[in-house]
């Protein structure tokens, strides 16, 4: 009679990755597109400066801005560009750090950002995609501009973090324990969004825990498995993004209740409002009238709110992007969430500033 049965480890083998990719290890990029001394000190300055606003100690308002992923480097250096100019004019009121986004979170399926995909054509050469990354990152810090990211894939940080001096968690992953565990041992101030439905408590927990200590695992430089104990991040924030059933939640309401939440857990940490996602409802026009709300709290004194995310990029809305198709693609467009013009963008920072102003002189006639 003929054995019929399966070897069951050859079984599960074949159903595993069609294709396996092996990446450079985290040392080795570094040392090929390393950070200088002067780049580091730069890094650390800036990682300091937003600490400061943070926590209260700066009354400049902190603004995440930039293009919601970039695709393009050519695009994304010309943003680079006009940002820093416009950055060092306003540095008085103004702590000015460039939305990097080099990963996406998906919903269902969609472009993944540029490291997993740089070439925009589902070949996903992430060695191809980290090494761009990086020098991306190095470029525009050379230009004076500190950088921003969203921290999705924990392993990926080890190739890009010496560069980044703020970063988020997103709605989806702000109550995964093994991103509160990260962002614990990162030393850099780093904003929890609330949840996708729009939950502020969810964001408040991630903080508190995410200033605790804590065991976790990764990998280090070498791209080894290590266990590593944390020792807390005090730096840590909520920002407020809306959600699908909360609806907006930038008003003056939700700042209140927010600060409510805060310090009922005993956090000191001041309050961004990301002016897309759900306070926008996806329309990238919206986020102008969630600037000026927030315009509006900051100049009538509202010391809660330390900070503002836009979506913005060289041209207005977004584009249908054909995988394999680059070459139909609008030069300086997003093709993931809409943001406003650079036009746009250079009046509302404009407005933000001012009403820094406001706000200082409101607080000075007061304390007179």
């Amino acid at each position: 009679m003929t054995d019929t049965r399966v070897n069951t480890n050859e079984q599960i083998n074949e159903k595993k990755e069609e294709r396996l990719q092996m990446l450079t290890s985290p040392d080795a990029f570094i040392r090929d597109y390393p950070c200088s001394i002067e780049l580091q000190r730069f890094v650390t300055e800036k990682r300091k400066l937003i600490s400061d606003v943070v926590n209260g100690i700066d009354d400049r308002l902190l603004v995440v801005i930039g293009p919601c992923s970039i695709h393009n480097i050519e695009e994304g250096l010309e943003y680079a560009n006009k940002l820093s100019e416009i950055g060092k004019t306003l540095e008085p009121t103004l702590v000015i750090v460039m939305r990097v986004y080099l990963e996406k979170p998906r919903t269902t399926v969609g472009w993944k950002g540029l490291i997993y995909d740089p070439f925009l054509d589902g070949s996903c050469d992430i060695d191809k995609g980290l090494q761009v990354s990086r020098q991306l990152l190095l470029t525009i810090n050379q230009m004076g501009l500190p950088c921003a990211t969203e921290l999705l894939q924990p392993m990926l940080v080890h190739y890009i973090a010496d560069l980044v001096s703020w970063s988020a968690i997103g709605a989806r992953t702000t109550e995964s324990q093994i991103h509160r565990e990260l962002v614990s041992g990162l030393q850099m101030a780093v904003g929890f969004k609330n949840g996708t439905t729009g939950c502020i408590k969810a964001a408040v927990n991630a903080c508190v825990s995410s200033q605790m200590a804590q065991p976790s695992f990764s990998i280090d430089q070498s791209g080894k498995l290590i266990a590593f104990h944390t020792n807390g991040n005090p730096d840590v924030h909520v920002v407020l993004r809306g959600g699908t059933l909360s609806g907006p939640n930038y008003s003056q309401e939700h700042i209140r209740l927010t600060q409510k939440l805060l310090n009922e857990s005993r956090l000191k940490s001041r309050i961004m409002v990301d002016c897309s996602h759900g306070n926008s409802l996806q329309d990238c026009e919206r986020q102008i009238e969630v600037i000026g709300d927030i315009c509006q709290q900051v100049s009538d004194g509202d010391q809660s709110i330390m900070g503002v995310m836009i979506e913005s990029n060289l041209c207005g809305g977004r584009q249908v992007f054909v995988e394999g198709k680059k070459h139909l693609l609008k030069y300086g467009t997003s093709i993931t969430d809409t943001c406003i013009s650079w036009d746009d963008t250079h009046a509302q920072l404009l407005r933000l500033s001012q009403a820094v102003l406001q706000r200082r002189l409101r607080i000075q006639l007061n304390q007179n």
